[in-house]
C-alpha cells in the first residue's frame, strides 16, 4: 500500500482515508479471490470477535460455512466450549442446521424458537428424527399460543440427499416452489437449505479443517492455568487459539503466550495461536517472539469499547493495522484487525493496510444468530442486547468463582459498556446478509485496485487521506435533500 500524496505526520482512522482507483484488468468480482493471508487460509478472512454476546455455536458454524471462522469466548467452562465444538464439528457443511419441534409442541414455543435462526423456518420431526412438516411465522399467524404445531404444519416437503449440491437444491426449489429443501440421511434430518442459502453455499467456499469439518477457534485468558485450558481445547478440537486481553503488551500475556506454545509444540499440533491486543510495533515484535503467529491489533476502537475516553490509551485504528501488519510481515507472520469496523470500506481500508483477516463485533451482534434473545422496543423494533467484555456485566461473569469481596473489587474497575441496544437491519437481520454486504463491498475494492488476491491488494492499493466533510461527501443519502 503506498500513499497517494505522502504519509501524514499524525495518526489515522478509517474515516480519515479513502482508496483511490488505478488501472485494473480484473473484470468481474468473482475474479477476486479473498482467501485470508493470515497463515489460517480462511476462504473469507473475516472474524467474529470473541465476545459473549456475540460469538456462540450457531454463529460459529454459519460464518464457518461462508467462510469465516468465529471464535468461542474465555469466560465459558471448557466442557461448555468442548461441547460447542463438537456440535460445530457435527455440522453440514452445505446445509443449515435446522431449528426441530416435535409435532405435539404449541405455537407459542414454536414462535419462541423460530428468531433462532434467519431462515424463518423450524421442521417439525418424529422421535426418530425424521422430517415431518415445516412451519413458519405465517403458518402460526393467528393461531391459539396453546395449539400444537401439527395443526398448522405444512406436510409439502422437498426432501433431498444429504449430498445434493447446491444447484441441484436450487433447481428442484425452484420447480417445486418451495422455501426451503430439507436433506435426509438414513430417514433423519440433516439440515436444510433456502433458495438464498443454495446461492450463498456455491459462491462461498466453506472454512474446513484437514477432516472436512467446520473451523471454530477459542479464546484463551492470561490468568488461571493456561496449560490445562488450551490442551483441553486442543483436544476438543479448536482450530485456533486466541490469547486475549486488553493489554496485550504485559509480562503476563508474553509469558502465557509462551507457556501456549510450549503445550502446542509438545502435543505435535499446527493449531495456530493468536494473542493481543497491541497498537506499535514493539507491541507485535514481543508477542511473535513468544510464540504468536497472529497478532490482534486494536486498543479502543470497538462499539463497547470505554477504554480510549476513559484511559487515554489507544491509537487510532487505521495506522496501528498500518504499522503492525509491517512489523508483522518482516516476521514471517500476521495481524487481525480487531475493531472499529462499521462499513464494508472499513474491512476494505483494513486489508489494504496489511490485515490477514479482519475481526468484527458490534456489528455482528444485531443479527439473528447472535446468542442473546430477540427482544422488541415499545413500537415493535427488534434488537438483541450487547456489551463489552471489560463491562462490569462481564466482569461479574468472568469473576462469578472469586470471593464476594474479589468480585467487588474488579467491579470497580470496569471499561466498557454494559448494556447496548444492537438493532437488526430489516435488509440485512442475519449475519449471511452483513457477509453478502461485506464482500461484496471488500470485492469491488479490489477490483478497483486491480488486485485479483488480497496480497496484491495490499501491494497495490493507494490511499489518500480526507477532511471529515470529505468522508461526509461519500455517504449516500436515503432521502433527497
Amino acid at each position: 500500500m503506498r500513499f497517494l500524496t505522502g504519509k501524514p505526520n499524525y495518526d489515522l482512522t478509517y474515516d480519515d482515508v479513502f482508496m483511490a482507483p488505478r488501472r485494473s484488468s480484473v473484470v468481474s468480482r468473482l475474479d477476486v479471490d479473498l482467501t485470508s493471508t493470515d497463515g489460517l487460509g480462511l476462504p473469507l478472512p473475516l472474524v467474529v470477535a470473541n465476545m459473549t454476546a456475540i460469538s456462540g455455536r450457531r454463529m460459529a458454524e454459519t460464518v464457518a460455512r461462508r467462510g469465516g471462522i468465529a471464535i468461542i469466548p474465555q469466560d465459558l467452562p471448557t466442557d461448555i466450549v468442548a461441547a460447542a465444538i463438537g456440535k460445530v464439528k457435527a455440522a453440514h457443511t452445505s446445509f443449515d442446521t435446522a431449528l426441530t419441534i416435535n409435532p405435539h409442541a404449541t405455537v407459542g414455543e414454536a414462535l419462541a424458537l423460530l428468531p433462532k435462526r434467519a431462515h424463518g423456518l423450524i421442521v417439525v420431526v418424529d422421535a426418530s428424527g425424521a422430517p415431518l412438516g415445516t412451519v413458519s411465522e405465517r403458518d402460526l399467524a393467528g393461531l391459539d399460543r396453546f395449539n400444537q404445531v401439527h395443526e398448522a404444519m405444512n406436510t409439502a416437503l422437498t426432501i433431498m440427499s444429504a449430498q445434493a449440491t447446491p444447484t441441484e437444491v436450487f433447481d428442484e426449489l425452484s420447480a417445486r416452489r418451495h422455501q426451503a429443501a430439507l436433506a435426509v440421511a438414513d430417514g433423519r434430518l440433516v439440515g436444510l437449505m433456502t433458495l438464498k442459502g443454495a446461492v450463498r453455499a456455491a459462491l462461498y467456499p466453506p472454512a474446513l479443517d484437514a477432516a472436512g469439518m467446520l473451523k471454530i477457534g477459542v479464546a484463551v485468558g492470561i490468568s488461571g492455568d493456561v496449560e490445562e485450558r488450551v490442551s483441553s481445547l486442543l483436544a476438543a478440537g479448536a482450530d485456533v487459539l486466541v490469547m486475549d486481553t486488553a493489554h496485550g503488551h504485559q509480562e503476563r500475556m508474553i509469558s502465557a503466550v509462551q507457556r501456549a506454545r510450549a503445550v502446542v509444540n509438545d502435543l505435535g499440533s499446527s493449531v495456530p495461536i493468536v494473542a493481543g491486543n497491541v497498537v506499535t510495533a514493539d507491541g507485535t515484535a514481543d508477542l511473535i517472539e513468544a510464540g504468536a503467529d497472529v497478532i490482534k491489533v486494536g486498543v479502543g476502537p470497538g462499539a463497547m469499547c470505554t477504554t480510549r475516553m476513559q484511559t487515554g490509551v489507544g491509537r487510532p485504528q487505521f495506522s496501528a493495522v498500518l504499522e503492525c501488519a509491517a512489523e508483522a510481515r518482516d516476521a514471517g507472520k500476521a495481524i487481525w484487525a480487531d475493531g472499529g469496523v462499521r462499513h464494508p470500506r472499513d474491512v476494505a481500508l483494513a486489508l489494504a493496510a496489511g490485515a490477514g483477516a479482519v475481526m468484527i463485533g458490534s456489528w455482528f451482534a444485531g443479527t439473528f444468530e447472535s446468542p442473546g434473545e430477540l427482544l422488541f422496543t415499545a413500537d415493535g423494533r427488534p434488537y438483541k442486547e450487547s456489551f463489552g467484555m471489560a463491562s462490569a456485566r462481564a466482569v461479574r461473569a468472568r469473576t462469578r468463582h472469586q470471593s464476594a469481596f474479589e468480585r467487588a473489587t474488579a467491579a470497580l474497575f470496569e471499561e466498557g459498556i454494559s448494556s447496548s441496544r444492537m438493532y437488526l437491519d430489516p435488509e440485512r437481520p442475519g449475519v449471511e446478509d452483513l457477509l453478502d454486504f461485506i464482500v461484496s463491498g471488500v470485492r469491488s475494492s479490489c477490483t478497483y485496485a486491480g488486485a485479483r488476491t488480497l496480497t496484491e491488494f495490499t501491494n497495490q492499493a493507494i490511499v489518500g487521506v480526507q477532511s471529515a466533510s470529505g468522508y461526509n461527501e461519500g455517504r449516500p443519502l436515503h432521502s433527497s435533500w
